[in-house]
């Protein structure tokens, strides 16, 4: 099983100094994240898309570019692009170019995205949200398989034959689907064979069952191998020694944002006991000690049927650097061993003597 980072490159209040950090600095801390996921060994880092003022990933590739040049061995990945709103043709050429400078470690999530503000940005009609995206996923894999493209369809002019540059070192550029709740997002991944990315944020892990089972069906129909239909996991989580040091950081920024949202939407705030009931045994926030999180995700695993990826994102809780820092640590030197050797929480395995560079 893959362990991994996915950010949102989050520029919000920091909870541990109530300084807010400079773009610049924002940034900068972020760069060092990625390097110590990759020397921390853990397996795969995401990049989000957003175009809002809290975030600073409207560029992704931009930035997995610039870690690339710092990293040597993890890969990275979108997560996800908002293909919706993107030419599948600029998309693909970002990506075959950040495949060339890490030799080979790009990969792409792609999905219609939670956030709707790329939409009237780049003057897209919210009303074609699905066709938007069935169009443009279209073209993107056509894009993928062949060099001189030959492309029509409804949202964009049509290719008739035109050259499409620099390829990527990989024979096949990984794209991954990431979709939330929808049966038809799951079922259209199956019948394409494209590797599957849940997003879990909230409730119980394993109410996602019938929806893996329908895309490992629609896969199988549509005559794609096991090995093919691969499914990830991308939940909101947290790594500290303790399971009670672990909750007690995380719950005040995921506290802050949750309700900041639920108050837009004209929602309840997040309680303590709502916050408790998710972080534990059944709900889907990965929060806690290494074995405690480690034996989570092998439940989830087992709930879903498998799992060959699981992704956090630590944005939400607006922690200090450092204590970000440290959670990377954990799950690479202690979380992942435990996945990797799909091991119980009684395992030997012990961190190494790293240490994380300059800040």
């Amino acid at each position: 099983m893959e362990i991994g980072i996915d950010s949102f490159a989050a520029a919000l209040l920091d909870n541990g100094t109530g300084k807010t950090p400079s773009g610049v600095e924002a940034m900068g801390q972020l760069l060092d994240r990625i390097q110590w996921a990759d020397q921390v060994g853990l397996d795969v880092f995401g990049m989000g898309e957003h175009h809002r003022p809290e975030y600073l990933d409207s560029a992704p590739a931009v930035i997995l570019a610039a870690a690339a040049a710092r990293t040597q061995r993890i890969r990275l990945t979108s997560a996800v692009t908002v293909l919706s709103a993107a030419d599948p043709v600029r998309v693909f050429q970002e990506y075959a170019t950040l495949d060339l400078i890490s030799q080979g470690r790009a990969e792409m999530v792609v999905g219609r995205g939670s956030s709707i503000e790329a939409f009237p940005l780049f003057g897209f009609d919210l009303d074609d949200y699905d066709a938007l995206f069935a169009e443009k996923l279209d073209l993107l894999l056509t894009v993928r398989e062949q060099e001189r493209v030959r492309w029509s369809g409804k949202f964009r002019p049509a290719l008739t034959g035109q050259g499409v540059y620099p390829r990527p070192v990989q024979a096949q550029l990984p794209i991954w689907l990431g979709v939330g709740g929808t049966p038809q997002s799951f079922a259209r991944a199956g019948t394409l064979g494209l590797p599957l990315m849940v997003a879990i944020i909230g409730g119980d892990t394993h109410r996602f069952r019938p929806l893996v089972d329908l895309y490992r069906e629609a896969g199988r129909r549509a005559g794609h191998t096991p090995e093919q239909l691969k499914v990830g996991l991308h939940s909101l989580g947290y790594v500290a020694e303790t399971t009670e040091q672990a909750r007690e950081e995380f719950f005040p920024g995921y506290a802050r944002t949750f309700s900041s949202r639920a108050r837009e939407r004209g929602g309840a705030p997040v309680t303590r006991a709502h916050f408790d009931a998710q972080a534990g045994p059944l709900g889907a926030l990965l929060v806690g000690s290494p074995e405690e999180v480690a034996a989570k995700i092998l439940r989830h695993g087992e709930a879903l049927g498998g799992i060959s990826r699981v992704t956090f994102q630590q944005d939400v809780a607006t922690l200090p650097h450092a204590r970000i820092m440290r959670s990377i640590e954990l799950l690479g030197t202690r979380v992942a061993p435990l996945l990797r050797a799909s091991s119980s929480t009684n395992s030997t395995n012990t961190p190494g003597s790293l240490e994380a560079p300059a800040q």
